[in-house]
């Protein structure tokens, strides 16, 4: 009986102390008062993008007529972009070095999104800005957050290159055309014509590149939209016969080019004899 007694005991400690085991509780941690996605890291002059803001509310009180709040970093953000569209918000505008947009009252743990679409200005200062961003009321405001840098740089510029030639006689005429097809201003333009080791050089508009096969073709500045044209002319020699395939090809120039497809180009001439070529 005493036994039992012991078991019984010991049965309803054991109980006791499973009871009192404490479960652990994960804390999460409340949301910033405020968070931007931006939808790339560069930009270009003229081109658009997007910033996604989303605001909470931590105080124990209603912020009244929020307002999600972009800058930039000691600078004037409206003097870079133009505000295109923010179709979430009650108001958007720009106030001094920011631009907002209204997000209405906002309780205690409440949030809203806002989503801005800029478009960059054709004169905004080139280089790298650091983003920051805020929640701001009519009876209070959170404090100021740093966000990512976005960098605005020179719009590319596509230059596209084309090769024609014309023979007379033992000679051809290579004309060498450079287009620019935007949507930046294209500077600092080499295209290199080179010709076939059994063709001899004649003149060119552009600068040959000493004895060689090769000549510099260079033009200083193209705007969007805009053509050139360089010539080279060549000759066939007594033993000459047979396919003259000279090319052109971009080397060179700013800022970018996005398309690689169309830097170079060839043409295709054939000599049956040296007084006979045709292209």
């Amino acid at each position: 009986m005493h036994a039992l007694k012991l078991f019984r005991a010991a049965l309803v400690t054991a109980v006791a102390g499973a009871t009192l085991v404490t479960v652990p509780v994960t804390a999460h941690a409340a949301p910033p008062t405020s968070a931007i996605e931006v939808s790339t890291t560069s930009v270009a002059r003229g081109e658009t993008f997007t910033i996604k803001q989303t605001v909470y509310n931590s105080d124990s009180g209603t912020v009244l007529g929020g307002k999600a709040t972009l800058y930039a970093k000691d600078a004037m953000l409206p003097d870079m972009v133009s505000l295109v569209s923010c179709p979430e918000a009650t108001a958007c505008d720009t106030l001094g070095s920011s631009v907002r947009a209204g997000t209405g009252d906002v309780p205690p743990g409440g949030s809203k999104t806002i989503t801005f679409t800029f478009r960059v200005k054709d004169d905004a200062p080139l280089g790298t800005i650091q983003l920051q961003h805020q929640f701001v009321g009519e009876n209070f405001s959170f404090e100021i957050i740093d966000g990512p840098e976005l960098t605005i740089t020179d719009p590319a510029a596509d230059v596209a290159v084309s090769l024609s030639g014309k023979a007379s006689g033992a000679k051809i005429t290579y004309t060498i055309g450079v287009t620019n097809n935007g949507p930046g201003t294209a500077t600092g333009v080499r295209v290199v014509g080179t010709f076939p080791a059994n063709l001899a050089y004649v003149s060119t508009t552009c600068a040959r590149v000493g004895s060689t096969r090769s000549v510099n073709c260079d033009i200083a500045s193209l705007a969007s939209g805009e053509s050139a044209t360089r010539t080279l002319t060549v000759q066939a020699g007594l033993l000459t016969i047979g396919t003259l395939t000279t090319t052109a090809q971009r080397t060179v120039s700013a800022p970018a080019d996005p398309v690689a497809a169309n830097d170079k180009a060839s043409k295709v001439c054939r000599a049956l004899t040296w007084l006979v070529v045709s292209c």
